[in-house]
């Protein structure tokens, strides 16, 4: 299928009416139809990609039980001990909202269709496998008029990020509600620092900075395929080290930075530069890494109005750590996240240090509103509910497409703006939706064992050699 939009679009057009969280006011008004969801007033709820955010987004969902009875009754993934893992883990701590039997668990690349199988219209699929299959998956769940949650990022390149907004419109002109996993803006500590920068305590924004330096990360750093399982479900289960399953640990690592700053900013950088590179590349054991990532990331955002943003992301042992965001303005600064993606507390000050002595507010949120996980679900679970419209894909493109714009500027050593990010044809997993478990994979190593990486000032149209 083909849902590209007919022209390429520009970034006028495509940021044009964003809304502060979940696109929502848009739809305000406007008669839609009701898409109910099963008679009994039990939501339930289909798992696909049954990994650890997996298995964490599947306990969110359960934990609305709140809000009315909520059940999980099938699962799919493409490797069984992943499913297992889950389901276990899920039924010793939910077992009475777990009803996933062994003819409702699915492996194998059509499990998703199966699983959606098993849901009525209204009900909810969570999807949680590499981003790569994240349009696949969000195109059936409409034929199905399903309810969706999707984890970041949901795209990594140009055609992906157009054929998600084409679906965006197509799930909102089906009243279909949409949760993206960006989680910042659900956190009321960020949510209350908005409103405050909105309102000018620190003035106009000039700079925003966002820092996650820490040690390896997840699964980018890779030693050479070891010939099985297969090459493509090897890259699968090593997904961050392959831009086209995750957008890399650039994309992955520090999207809720780059979104939630952005938020700060109420814009969308117009370009970005960067620098990166490849310093460690050995196993503790002298094995080389074969992934595409660099280890270290520096990029440089421009806003329309000339403010600046730096996103500074370091995977390294023994280097210096830093996991928090910053906001600065003319007359004063924030400390967006504290700690790690969104964590409290969010502060203000006079001036441009965050000395005691200068604070002007600190975030105190009650116990049962600091985990943005939970907020998040709460919120599309209640909109699910009580029918409001409710679709973050279009905002969760926008924070995509910004970080893959940084991603891209590091890898090729040119300027990229966001409307160069967005059009651009190269797609890094064509076919997606026809891949079987004997399917090659989008990308194949040499000789050695060792994968594309790219090549700054070298390969400048692209981020890897084909």
């Amino acid at each position: 299928m083909n849902n590209t939009p007919d022209k390429l679009t520009t970034r006028r057009e495509f940021l044009k009416n964003t809304g502060r969280i979940a696109a929502t006011s848009a739809l305000a008004g406007v008669a839609l139809p009701h898409v109910h969801a099963a008679e009994n007033n039990t939501l339930q709820v289909a798992l696909i990609g049954c990994g650890g955010r997996g298995g964490g987004a599947a306990a969110n969902a359960l934990s609305t039980s709140k809000l009315g009875p909520i059940q999980l009754i099938a699962m799919a993934d493409v490797f069984d001990n992943k499913l297992n893992g889950a389901y276990n883990a899920l039924n010793r701590t939910h077992s009475s909202q777990v009803d996933v039997p062994p003819e409702r668990k699915f492996i194998g690349f059509d499990g998703y269709k199966k699983a959606m199988d098993c849901l009525k219209p209204g009900d909810i699929a969570i999807f949680t496998t590499p981003l790569a299959f994240r349009w696949v998956h969000f195109t059936y769940a409409i034929e199905k008029k399903l309810n969706v949650f999707m984890e970041k990022p949901l795209t990594a390149d140009g055609p992906t990020s157009r054929r998600m907004l084409g679906l965006a419109q197509q799930a909102s002109a089906k009243n279909l509600k949409v949760g993206v996993g960006l989680m910042s803006r659900h956190s009321r500590a960020l949510q209350e620092l908005h409103q405050r920068i909105q309102d000018g305590e620190i003035g106009d924004l000039m700079l925003l900075r966002g820092y996650r330096m820490q040690g390896l990360l997840g699964s980018a750093f890779s030693t050479k395929w070891p010939g099985t399982p297969s090459e493509l479900l090897w890259q699968i289960s090593r997904f961050h080290s392959f831009i086209w399953a995750s957008g890399g640990g650039y994309s992955d690592f520090n999207i809720h930075h780059i979104d939630h700053l952005c938020w700060m900013k109420n814009a969308w950088p117009v370009k970005a530069q960067g620098i990166g590179g490849r310093h460690n590349k050995l196993s503790s054991d002298g094995s080389p890494y074969v992934d595409q990532n660099f280890d270290s990331y520096s990029v440089e955002y421009t806003f329309a109005d000339g403010a600046k943003m730096y996103m500074d992301g370091r995977c390294m042992v023994g280097a210096h750590p830093i996991y928090s965001s910053y906001a600065h303005g003319s007359k004063g600064m924030a400390v967006v996240s504290h700690h790690s993606d969104c964590g409290e507390p969010s502060s203000t000050y006079k001036g441009q240090n965050p000395d005691r002595a200068n604070q002007l507010w600190v975030s105190q949120i009650a116990p049962d509103q600091r985990d943005p996980y939970t907020n998040e679900w709460n919120e599309l679970v209640g909109a699910i509910r009580n029918d409001r419209p409710y679709n973050e894909v279009k905002r969760g493109v926008e924070a995509s497409v910004t970080t893959s714009m940084g991603r891209m500027a590091a890898h090729t050593g040119q300027e990229i703006t966001f409307d160069q990010m967005l059009n651009h044809e190269h797609e890094y997993a064509p076919g997606a939706d026809k891949m079987t478990m004997d399917s090659p994979a989008p990308i194949h190593a040499d000789a050695n064992g060792k994968y594309p990486i790219p090549e700054p000032g070298v390969v400048k149209d692209r981020e890897y050699r084909a």
